[in-house]
C-alpha cells in the first residue's frame, strides 16, 4: 500500500494528482497493457451500471448475482399485491441488523480478491460488477413498466377542497404502504487493503458511494495505524497520506451535497443514491472524533445541503420584470406558494422514506423553506415600489404561506402538526415592511385628496356650475368618495391583521386632518368672486352639508383611533363653523340696513324696509332647508335671535316717539311683523321658542291707551325675559309717555315685580341684556332717586 501511494503521490505536482489523474498513468508501473485495459473496462462498467448513469432503460436491467437468483420482485403496488419496502431489502453495501446471517457470512468472508501482479488492481473489475448488481438489487430498479412506491409526478394545489380531501386520503393510504428506513444498519467488510487514490476518486465521481466509502474507511485505517507507529524518518509520507485522505473525503462530501441538493429536484434519478448517502453520513457522524476525517459535522452539512437544493427550487420560480406584468409580484408569489407545496409533497411521498427517521426530513426542508423564501421575501421588498405589489407581499408573508393553500395544505397533513407554519424573518423586517405600505397609504391618501380638489374645481367651481341635491339636502359626492376610498384601505388591511388595520386606519385619519384647510383655501381662491351671489351660498351650504356627513363616516374608527378621529373631526367643525359664520354674516350684511330703519317715523308709514328684511329672511328659510341637520337648527337660531334682539332693539335707541295716539298703531304693526318673523324662524326649527312672545309683550304694553293700564302689563314682560331692566325707560319713551306721574309709577310697578320675582326665570335666556339704551336725561328730570336706582347697571 506504501507502494501505491508513493507512486501516486511521488510527483512535485501531488497536491491533487490523484484526483486529476485520467486513468492513463498506472498505479503501478509493472502492469500490463492488459490489465490496464481491464480496469478501464471495469471503471466504465462500474460507472454505466451506476444507479445515476442511465436514464434509459438500462436503469431497469437486472443482474444475476453471485448466488444466481433473481432480483426481488418490484415494490410498485397493485392490487391484491403484498406490502413489499424497498428499504427492507436494501444489500450491498449497508445490510439489515436482523438479516439472515447466513446470507451475511459468505460475504464476510470472501473479502476482496486481488491479484498476482498487482495487489491493488486485482479482483477491482469482479467487485465492481459485484457491487453494481448489488446496488440494483437492493434498490430494486425495475422496468418502465414497474410502479414505484408512489407517483413520482408532484399534485399541483387544488382549488377544491374536496378534492384536495379526496387526493389526501387516497396519499395517506398509499403512505401506509411504504415503511421508513431502519434506523438502525451493519456495516459491511472494511477491505484490508483499499483502492488506489485515483481509484477511490473515480469511484466518487461514477456516484459507486459504497464502495468508494469502504475504501475510504480502509484508507483511513491504515493512516491511523502508520500515524501510532509512525517513525521520525517518514513525515512526509504520512502527511501525503492525510492530504489524500482530506482530498477524497472532500470530494466524497461535494458529491453527497450535491446529490442531496438535486434530490428535490431530480427525485427519480437520485432516489437510488440516498440510501448510501444516509448511511454514509451515519457512519461519519460515528467516526467524527477518530483521525482522518473532516472537519465540521456531517449532518450539518447535509442540512446546508437540502437548504442549497430549497434554495435552488425557490430561485427557479419564474420571476417576471414589472415591465412586462403589471402584476408581476402577484404571480410570482403564486407560483412560490405553488412550487413550495409540491416540493413538500414530494419530499413527504419519496425523499422521507430514502433516510432514516433520526434525519426528520420532512423536518429539515420545512425549515430550510422557512428560512430561504425568507431571506427570498427581504429581496422581493426591494424591488416592490408600489402600494399594490407591497400588499400582495405583506397578504402573502402573514396570511398565505400559513393558510391551507401553503403550509396549511391537507396534502402535508399530518407531518405539518408539530411543525411551525411561518417564515423565518430578519428582525425588524415585518415592521419595516408594514411602515413601507403605511407610508405609502399615506401618500397615496394626499394625491387622492389632491385629485378630488382638482376635479371639484374643474367640474363645479370653474364653470359655475350649481351643486347637486340628495335628498332635498345640497350635497357633493366627494365625501362618500373620501369614505369608499379609507373603507377600502381598511378592509382590505384587515384582512392580513387588525394591527396592520389600526395603522392604516391612523395613517388615513392623519392624512385626512389636513384635507378641510387645504381644500378651504382652493375652495375661496377660486370662488371668492362669486359673492355675494346665491350661488355662493349654495356651495358653503353644500361643504357644510359634505364636511358633516364625512365626520359621521370618520365616526366609526372611535373605537380604533379615538385621538386620530378628534382631530379629523375639530378641524372639520372649524372649517364648519367658518363656513357658517360666512353665511351669518352674508345674511347680517344684507338686512343690517332694513333693520335700522325699523322703530321710525318712515317704518310706521311705509313697510318697504321689513317687507325687504321679510324677502331675504325667506330667502335664508329656503337656504337653510338645504342644510342637514343639525346645522341647520343650530344656523336658524342664531340667526333668528341675531334678528329679534337687532328688531326690538331699535325701540331701545329712542329714533321716534309716538305722538298723537300713534302708539296703537305702532304697537299692531310691531304684532304684525314680529308674528310674521315668527312664523319663518318657526318653519326653520329654530330652537329659541321663547323669542316669540317679545313682540305680544312689548306690543301689549305700547297699546295701552290709558298710561295707568301700562303697569298692569308689565308681568309677562318681566317673567319672559328676566334681563329687561332700564329698557323700559326706553319703551316708554317709544309709547310717547315722557315724564309725569303715571311715568313714575310705572317704574316703580317694574322695580316691584323685579323684587317680587327675586331674578327668577331662564338667566340663559339673554335678549335686553346686550342691548345698549339710549337714554333721554329730559325724561329723568323729575324722578326720585329711588326710581332711578334700576336704571344702574349693577340692578
Amino acid at each position: 500500500m506504501s507502494q501505491m501511494m508513493d507512486k501516486s503521490t511521488g510527483n512535485p505536482d501531488e497536491d491533487r494528482v490523484s484526483l486529476k489523474s485520467d486513468g492513463k498513468t498506472a498505479t503501478n508501473g509493472t502492469q500490463s497493457p492488459g490489465v490496464l485495459q481491464t480496469l478501464r473496462n471495469s471503471i466504465q462498467w462500474a460507472a454505466e451500471k451506476s444507479p445515476l448513469a442511465s436514464g434509459g432503460k438500462g436503469s431497469g436491467v437486472t443482474t444475476v448475482d453471485d448466488s444466481g437468483s433473481r432480483p426481488p420482485p418490484s415494490p410498485s403496488l397493485s392490487v391484491g399485491s403484498p406490502v413489499t419496502s424497498p428499504l427492507k431489502n436494501i444489500g450491498g453495501f449497508f445490510s439489515r441488523k436482523d438479516e439472515d446471517k447466513s446470507d451475511a457470512a459468505p460475504q464476510k468472508g470472501k473479502g476482496l480478491l486481488r491479484s498476482k501482479t498487482d495487489p491493488n488492481m486485482a479482483g477491482f473489475g469482479d467487485s465492481l460488477v459485484k457491487r453494481g448488481a448489488s446496488i440494483r438489487r437492493s434498490l430494486k430498479f425495475g422496468s418502465k413498466k414497474d410502479k414505484s412506491c408512489r407517483p413520482e409526478a408532484l399534485v399541483s394545489v387544488s382549488e377544491n377542497p374536496a378534492e384536495e380531501r379526496k387526493e389526501h386520503k387516497e396519499e395517506e393510504e398509499e403512505e401506509e404502504a411504504c415503511e421508513e428506513m431502519e434506523e438502525s444498519y451493519t456495516l459491511q467488510e472494511i477491505p484490508h487493503a483499499p483502492l488506489s487514490v485515483m481509484q477511490i476518486n473515480k469511484l466518487i465521481e461514477n456516484e459507486v458511494l459504497e464502495e468508494a466509502h469502504l475504501n475510504l474507511l480502509a484508507l483511513r485505517q491504515e493512516f491511523q495505524q502508520e500515524r501510532e507507529r509512525c517513525v521520525e524518518d517518514s513525515p512526509m509520507e504520512l502527511a501525503k497520506k492525510e492530504k489524500d485522505l482530506n482530498l477524497l473525503y472532500g470530494e466524497l462530501r461535494n458529491k453527497v451535497n450535491a446529490i442531496v441538493r438535486d434530490s428535490n429536484s431530480f427525485p427519480s434519478r437520485n432516489k437510488g443514491l440516498l440510501v448510501p448517502v444516509a448511511r454514509i453520513i451515519q457512519e461519519e457522524e460515528r467516526r467524527a472524533e477518530e483521525p482522518g476525517g473532516l472537519s465540521g459535522g456531517w449532518m450539518e452539512a447535509w442540512r446546508e445541503a437540502v437548504g442549497e437544493g430549497v434554495r435552488a427550487k425557490v430561485a427557479s420560480v419564474r420571476l417576471e420584470r414589472r415591465e412586462q406584468n403589471v402584476s408581476w409580484l402577484a404571480v410570482h408569489l403564486g407560483l412560490l406558494g405553488q412550487t413550495v407545496v409540491e416540493d413538500l409533497e414530494s419530499v413527504k411521498r419519496e425523499l422521507r422514506w430514502s433516510y432514516p427517521p433520526s434525519f426528520r426530513v420532512f423536518s429539515a426542508y420545512v425549515r430550510s423553506y422557512h428560512r430561504v423564501v425568507g431571506q427570498h421575501m427581504k429581496k422581493l421588498e426591494q424591488q416592490a415600489t408600489e402600494q399594490k405589489d407591497l400588499y400582495a407581499l405583506l397578504r402573502w408573508i402573514i396570511n398565505s404561506y400559513k393558510s391551507e393553500r401553503i403550509m396549511g395544505s391537507l396534502s402535508l397533513q399530518p407531518d405539518m402538526a408539530d411543525e411551525s407554519a411561518g417564515l423565518q424573518l430578519e428582525d425588524g423586517f415585518l415592521t419595516q415592511l408594514k411602515d413601507k405600505f403605511c407610508c405609502g397609504v399615506k401618500e397615496d391618501m394626499r394625491s387622492f385628496l389632491d385629485r378630488l380638489i382638482e376635479v371639484e374645481h374643474e367640474d363645479v367651481w370653474r364653470d359655475s356650475k350649481p351643486p347637486e341635491k340628495e335628498e332635498d339636502f345640497l350635497d357633493c359626492p366627494f365625501h362618500m368618495d373620501i369614505w369608499t376610498w379609507v373603507k377600502g384601505n381598511v378592509q382590505n388591511s384587515g384582512l392580513i391583521d387588525a394591527q396592520l388595520e389600526q395603522e392604516v386606519i391612523s395613517c388615513c385619519l392623519q392624512e385626512l386632518r389636513t384635507f378641510p384647510k387645504r381644500f378651504e383655501a382652493e375652495f375661496r381662491r377660486h370662488c371668492s368672486a362669486l359673492r355675494p351671489k346665491p350661488l355662493w351660498t349654495e356651495y358653503q351650504i353644500t361643504y357644510i352639508n359634505c364636511f358633516t356627513a364625512l365626520q359621521q363616516h370618520m365616526e366609526g374608527y372611535r373605537d380604533s383611533c379615538p385621538d386620530e378621529v378628534d382631530g379629523f373631526r375639530q378641524e372639520a367643525s372649524e372649517l364648519i363653523i367658518r363656513l357658517n359664520q360666512a353665511l351669518e354674516d352674508q345674511f347680517k350684511d344684507d338686512v343690517k340696513p332694513y333693520l335700522r330703519r325699523m322703530m321710525t317715523r318712515k317704518w310706521l308709514t311705509n313697510d318697504e324696509d321689513f317687507e325687504q328684511l321679510h324677502s331675504r329672511t325667506q330667502l335664508l328659510s329656503r337656504h337653510c332647508a338645504l342644510m342637514r341637520p343639525p346645522h341647520n337648527q343650530e344656523f336658524a337660531s342664531r340667526l333668528h335671535y341675531h334678528v329679534v334682539r337687532e328688531y326690538v332693539g331699535q325701540l331701545m335707541k329712542n329714533n321716534y316717539s309716538c305722538k298723537n295716539r300713534k302708539h296703537k298703531k305702532a304697537a299692531g304693526k310691531m304684532r304684525l311683523q314680529c308674528e310674521r318673523l315668527s312664523d319663518l324662524f318657526e318653519n326653520m326649527k329654530s330652537s329659541h321658542e321663547w323669542l316669540y312672545a317679545v313682540g305680544d309683550d312689548l306690543s301689549d304694553v305700547i297699546a295701552q291707551k290709558n298710561k295707568t293700564d301700562i303697569k298692569n302689563h308689565l308681568q309677562p314682560l318681566v317673567e319672559h325675559y328676566p334681563d329687561f331692566r332700564r329698557h323700559l325707560v326706553a319703551v316708554l319713551y317709544f309709547r310717547g309717555l315722557l315724564r309725569g306721574r303715571e311715568h313714575q309709577l310705572i317704574l316703580q310697578r317694574h322695580t316691584e315685580l323685579k323684587k317680587k320675582l327675586g331674578g327668577g326665570g331662564d338667566r340663559s335666556q339673554v335678549l335686553f341684556g346686550n342691548m345698549q339704551v339710549t337714554v333721554n336725561t329730559d325724561c329723568l328730570s323729575n324722578l326720585p332717586f329711588s326710581c332711578l336706582s334700576f336704571l344702574l347697571p349693577d340692578n
